[in-house]
């Protein structure tokens, strides 16, 4: 009886990796506009940072940065807001490239 336990497995399983390749072909992950790239990329530059200090300074890898800059980023929100503040620039909304406003947080 043991040896017949996970015998419907195969087929379970075989069956989930082609629907999972079906839906992976119709979906995918939306990248990091480029606009919003150029906008980290020249406020980067604006405050003198290398890519490896913009890294730095929000606790991420260089390659984090390089990947927004260029568009191939799955964009995370903690990450762009990350960014918004060492850069000053927003990143995400109507107003991407404005300056980021530091009032107060209306709750």
């Amino acid at each position: 009886m043991i040896g017949a336990a996970g015998q419907n497995k195969q087929h379970f399983i075989t069956k989930n990796t082609a629907k999972l390749d079906r839906e992976t072909e119709e979906l995918h992950h939306d990248r990091v506009p480029l606009e919003v790239g150029k906008v980290i990329q020249q406020g980067r530059q604006s405050k003198g940072m290398t890519q490896k200090d913009l890294a730095t300074k929000i606790n991420e890898k260089p390659q984090v940065i390089a990947d927004y800059e260029s568009g191939r980023a799955i964009p995370n929100n903690q990450v762009m807001g990350k960014i918004e503040r060492a850069i000053g620039l927003k990143l995400r909304g109507k107003d991407i490239g404005k300056p980021l406003e530091t009032g107060p947080k209306g709750k």
